[in-house]
């Protein structure tokens, strides 16, 4: 049988082309576009960066998958998921009872107290009846912005929301904020920048309120993906026993006084 020079040409082309192509990703984890150090964030050649990024690393290696990050807008990363654009959410999502009526969620990677800062002023009283007529900067779409509502703008404060925790911070230390509410980890990095240490200081930890702060964060997985939730679960579980965890964090010395890692 003759074959075509131009038939070998394209069956040439065809193969150059198929070992050219990426290979595609096995996980897609999806992450909040904005930024929230040092968990997740861009570094100046737009790379993702931070102690979520690594251990996600981690948990791929641990796997054995290759992995990509999709990054999609805080407000809208539930419906993201459930649009399946990707697998599974990894961007420091607060295990809550409210949102496990949509999603489910992995085991708790980590946890954080729940806490307010403010400006140098001396005060450090946060209960609600003294923060009335103050107002308190929280990100948009947040455990913190439920809670602050409940506690605080019942209690006669001004909440003001916003898409990133960065834009509160600025806020912040330009005196357009009296206080804002946030993880103590991400709080405590920023207190720790020169920015930080000059405007600001750390005022305390909130009330309690477990049907709001939930139980740590986890992986947000859709309703029903069982098979990942034990992929994620395992994995999970193998890194905090050979100390990966530990070592991850060991970059992030910020994290340290904040964090509570799973066992």
């Amino acid at each position: 049988m003759k074959i075509s020079r131009r038939v070998l040409f394209a069956a040439a082309a065809c193969a150059m082309m198929a070992s050219a192509a990426p290979a595609m990703a096995d996980l897609k984890f999806g992450v909040a576009a904005e930024p929230y150090p040092p968990f997740t964030s861009k570094d100046p050649s737009g790379k993702w960066v931070g102690w979520e990024i690594d251990l996600m690393d981690a948990v791929c290696a641990e796997l054995k998958e290759k992995c990509e990050v999709v990054e999609v807008a805080w407000d809208g990363i539930i419906p993201a998921l459930q649009a399946k654009q990707f697998d599974l959410i990894w961007s420091s999502m607060s295990i809550t009872g409210e949102r496990k009526k949509t999603i489910d969620f992995s085991a708790m990677y980590y946890d954080t107290p729940t806490v307010i800062i403010g400006n140098k002023d001396g005060d450090m009283d946060i209960t609600p009846a003294h923060l009335s007529g103050k107002t308190i900067g929280v990100q948009v779409s947040t455990i913190h912005q439920r809670y602050i509502e409940k506690h605080y703008g019942s209690a006669g404060a001004t909440v003001k929301t916003y898409q990133t925790q960065d834009e509160a911070n600025q806020d912040l230390a330009a005196g357009r904020l009296d206080y804002i509410q946030a993880d103590g980890a991400a709080l405590d990095a920023f207190l720790k920048t020169d920015q930080g240490k000059a405007c600001c200081e750390l005022k305390g930890q909130v009330a309690p309120d477990a049907e709001i702060l939930g139980e740590g964060v986890g992986a947000g997985i859709r309703k029903g993906d069982t098979e990942l939730k034990a992929k994620i679960d395992a994995a999970i579980a193998a890194l905090a026993k050979n100390g990966t965890f530990v070592k991850i964090t060991e970059k992030y010395p910020e994290l340290k006084p904040q964090i509570i890692l799973p066992q």
